[in-house]
């Protein structure tokens, strides 16, 4: 598919802004409630063809003690052992391994998702929600995306019964990004 010239005007390297960027996700609490999260240090690249998107590439580096649910005890014991044991694998990473698009502003980006030393594929939707100069003169671009995942594929296992059936925390997880992006000069 070819891309139509504004598009290709895009092409390059940004870094993403995490003053304007979230990364977050959504987990099932005790069968009744969500709880949603995010992490407030990461990095990350993107290289944006824009002209060929199959051949855009991306990468997240998320600090996984940055964890944030709005409950510090909680984020304490996700931060533990019985969750990402940060101490011993203190980063989650994100490296593309193909990009497509899939019409209009809707694009697929899929890559090998790393926690806990265990390496899985996933599959993110993304949205393309535009590109703006900021009053600072940074040519920036924007998606939103989401994927689900369950979380015992990555060896995050821990759990407990309820009473009345059924477990505390879900195997999925949902996850949320909303990207914005700098242009490198």
């Amino acid at each position: 598919m070819t891309a139509t010239p504004d598009l290709a005007t895009l092409t390059g390297d940004y870094t993403v802004d995490p003053a304007h960027t979230t990364i977050g996700f959504t987990a099932r609490h005790a069968m009744v409630t969500n709880v949603k999260g995010k992490f407030l240090d990461f990095t990350g690249t993107l290289y944006l063809d824009g002209t060929d998107p199959s051949r855009s590439t991306a990468s997240l580096d998320i600090t996984m003690d940055s964890i944030d649910t709005g409950s510090p005890d909680r984020d304490g014991h996700l931060k533990s052992s019985d969750f990402f044991n940060t101490g011993e694998y203190p980063t989650m990473t994100f490296r593309s391994t193909k990009a497509e698009s899939l019409g209009g502003d809707d694009y697929r980006i899929t890559g090998d998702l790393s926690i806990l030393g265990t390496t899985k594929p996933l599959t993110i939707d993304l949205e393309f929600n535009g590109a703006a100069k900021d009053p600072f003169g940074n040519e920036r671009v924007g998606f939103e995306g989401k994927a689900e995942i369950k979380r015992s594929e990555w060896g995050l296992t821990w759990n407990a019964a309820l009473e009345t059936g059924g477990v505390l925390v879900s195997d999925k997880i949902k996850l949320n990004f909303d990207i914005s992006a700098i242009r490198q000069a």
